[in-house]
């Protein structure tokens, strides 16, 4: 697909989208019965399941702190994801710079001090891609480590934007993430700072502060979401001690359907 048909003169995108318009959000925490933690997340058709183990003992003295706990990531990209390229190892080199990437915007909102002498394992498992991996997967590992009862400063909200010559574009999907500029935030929700910012190639300075005022309200638009996913799977938990059970793990998540898409819609023309 040309550039020209990644935004129509009727400013429609190719999947029938505003520009400033976020996918269908799927929202699922306890997916995994046997991790501490787990999340599954959907953005649009990219899907991406986490698991967290830990705080555990570190399988290794040599990368045991005493005065905090060290937090691992591993990123699985199989074939059958629908990624370019086929099956990507762990050593590829973009699955490292995606594994540093989550590594790094988590290392500071962690509160590892609280586990001494511990290790952290995310296990980040892509299942399909379809555009706004980074941002689906950074938001599966806020879920599943919440999930997991790790305490973190905040949130973690991330949301992709691309800049199709002048009109941003918000939450894009592979065909706008492989033919634009695009940058991925990941917002603090509660102290308005920011974790992470991936820019892939240049863009002029005026339209950026655009994009990344236009991708910051985005993230309060996912918190929200978060917040009342996480909400859900507490109540489901506290009702099920009550009763002495054990939870429902087939209905830990929140969907957001079609038709409650035009609630994500973020209408900068009032901001």
């Amino acid at each position: 697909m040309s550039r020209v048909e990644l935004l129509s003169i009727h400013n429609y995108r190719s999947d029938g989208r505003r520009p400033k318009e976020l996918r269908d959000i799927s929202l699922s925490l306890g997916t995994h019965g046997h991790a501490d933690g787990s999340a599954s997340v959907s953005h649009g058709l990219t899907n991406v399941l986490v698991t967290v183990h830990g705080p555990r003992e570190a399988k290794s003295r040599a990368n045991t702190l005493f005065d905090r706990a060290v937090l691992s990531v591993n990123v699985d990209i199989p074939v059958f994801s629908g990624g370019q390229g086929g099956k990507r190892g762990r050593n590829d080199k973009r699955v490292l710079e995606f594994t540093s990437a989550i590594k790094q915007t988590f290392e500071p909102i962690v509160q590892t001090q609280l586990y001494p002498r511990s290790q952290i394992d995310i296990f980040v498992q892509v299942l399909q891609q379809d555009g706004g991996l980074l941002q689906t997967s950074i938001n599966a590992c806020t879920l599943a480590l919440i999930d997991a009862g790790i305490a973190l400063t905040d949130y973690v909200c991330a949301v992709t934007c691309a800049l199709h010559d002048t009109v941003p574009l918000l939450d894009v999907t592979s065909l706008e993430e492989s033919d634009l500029p695009n940058i991925t935030a990941a917002v603090l929700p509660r102290s308005g700072k920011i974790t992470l910012l991936t820019l892939e190639t240049r863009i002029h300075v005026d339209r950026f502060e655009e994009m990344f005022t236009l991708a910051e309200d985005a993230g309060k638009v996912v918190h929200g979401e978060m917040l009342r996913a996480v909400t859900a799977r507490t109540e489901r938990l506290v009702r099920a001690m009550e009763k002495g059970g054990v939870p429902d793990h087939s209905r830990a998540g929140v969907g957001r359907p079609s038709a409650r898409r035009a609630e994500m819609d973020i209408d900068m023309e009032d901001v």
